[in-house]
């Protein structure tokens, strides 16, 4: 009796060329992202080629970008194992278009091109407008914190500085008493070997960190200094004495920040962060959102809370609708207490923002008004105003939308999409790399709505923009 096995053969010649279409299913997603690439705007990647052609050939940015839209979106950042993937892997082998281009040529592109690939955050959003996904009867706004890339034991005070540029010059001792025990005293041998100069570099580095660090204690120190300036001038000009606690004197707030004040050695841009699970070494990553889930902005702050965030992320939210379509019109801002201050609310009202924020615990225990009794005659705070927009049942049922909305986002970031840190340092760099996986992420719903949608309301946008431009000639 024969076995019956289908044919294995792994010499087998290919007579014809394989088309690669019959690699994948049509409805693979890295079809999709080259669709998608071929829409996009790349004049800006284009402006920093030569256009005389002199040289050798480089890798064409659209499939560059075509392979990092691909990769991030698959919770790969790794440029080593991008390079290993468009070697073993058929979707990545499609997306580069059968060529390998290395590890160092994929981390040079990301930190050459960081802010044009940042800058296709936008045209993605235009996308999916144009598909539909326009949804702005309420934004959320939210804040989540991503690990730098440094370790939460590099952080040093000023006096920790110190003992390490000590530990440096010290190094430096033993390798110049080496070298004068292997060549002989006054005698140079050879150029400095590697190590020494590394030593050298993070010598200089060190010290600019212990400058920085200086400045931020003296700059703690003027601000107390101008509150106490601050408080004698009201009790001057009132003649009596300010009730409430006394501010610090100048050598208490000087000495406790030499000792708390902390930079990273590492990444001395980042920040120790507080989260519900400890303290990390890391960025606050900020973003809002419609109820489509479409990230509608993204940004970076070292800030450990949010509450300096509110105003600054809804003012880059309307200008980032702005671009995409000057018609469009967001509803409320949906936000929680982490971003309550009065000063924001003040602010807000007084711009007439609308806005949702839950207001910080202290309510709870400090002149809350409540559903019984007679009403104040005397005007209501913006806060106290917003705390009745949220006891109201029409302003129950918009926040309510605020979790639903924002925390899926983080959830499929972190959890499905695996970032949970930073892969580069240093704030504009963690800026670059969050909006490219927040254009990820838009990717991601675009193409699970549906990339013929696309075409059919881009298509639709068209002839409805040209049909308004032939009556407006005509009229």
């Amino acid at each position: 009796m024969a076995y019956n096995f289908k044919n294995c053969d792994w010499d087998q010649l290919f007579l014809f060329p394989p088309d690669i279409r019959d690699w994948l299913p049509q409805d693979h997603l890295v079809w999709f992202i080259t669709e998608i690439v071929s829409q996009l705007d790349l004049s800006l990647f284009y402006s920093r080629y030569n256009p005389e052609g002199d040289g050798r050939p480089a890798y064409h940015p659209a499939m560059m970008t075509a392979l990092y839209f691909y990769s991030y979106c698959s919770g790969e950042r790794s440029s080593r194992r991008i390079e290993r993937l468009c070697m073993e892997s058929v979707p990545y082998r499609v997306v580069s278009g059968g060529l390998q281009p290395d590890h160092t040529t994929i981390s040079r592109f990301r930190k050459k091109f960081a802010s044009e690939l940042s800058a296709l955050f936008l045209q993605i959003i235009t996308l999916c407008r144009k598909a539909g996904l326009r949804t702005l009867n309420t934004v959320s706004l939210d804040g989540t914190k991503i690990g730098a890339n440094a370790s939460l034991s590099a952080n040093r005070n000023e006096a920790g500085l110190r003992k390490e540029i000590r530990k440096y010059f010290r190094e430096a001792d033993d390798a110049d008493a080496r070298e004068d025990e292997l060549y002989g005293p006054g005698r140079r041998g050879d150029e400095l070997p590697p190590d020494l100069s590394t030593r050298e570099g993070r010598l200089r580095k060190l010290r600019e960190i212990q400058k920085s660090l200086r400045e931020e204690n003296e700059k703690k120190v003027r601000e107390q200094e101008k509150k106490i300036e601050d408080r004698s001038a009201q009790e001057e000009s009132s003649g009596k004495k300010k009730r409430g606690r006394k501010p610090k004197s100048v050598e208490t707030v000087k000495e406790k920040a030499s000792e708390r004040l902390k930079v990273n050695i590492t990444d001395p841009e980042s920040r120790i962060m507080k989260t519900a699970k400890g303290h990390l070494q890391g960025y606050n990553a900020q973003a809002a959102a419609s109820e489509d889930r479409i990230i509608l902005s993204a940004e970076v702050t070292q800030d450990c809370n949010d509450k300096k965030q509110l105003l600054p992320m809804l003012k880059r939210t309307k200008e980032n609708l702005a671009a995409a379509d000057g018609t469009l019109r967001m509803g409320p801002l949906l936000a929680d207490a982490g971003y309550f201050s009065r000063k924001n609310l003040e602010e807000a009202y007084s711009a007439g923002l609308e806005l949702l924020v839950a207001v910080s615990s202290e309510w709870k225990t400090c002149g809350r008004r409540t559903g019984g009794g007679a009403p104040s005659l005397s005007p209501l705070s913006p806060a106290s105003v917003m705390e009745e927009k949220l006891r109201s049942p029409g302003g129950k049922e918009l926040y309510r939308k605020r979790g639903i909305t924002i925390e899926p986002i983080f959830g499929h970031i972190k959890e499905v999409l695996g970032f949970r840190r930073f892969m580069r340092r240093g704030l504009e760099a963690c800026g670059n790399e969050w909006k490219l996986m927040c254009t990820a992420h838009n990717l991601l719903k675009l193409w699970r709505y549906g990339i013929d949608k696309v075409h059919k309301m881009s298509g639709a946008l068209r002839m409805s923009e040209e049909r308004e431009k032939t009556m407006a000639f005509a009229a």
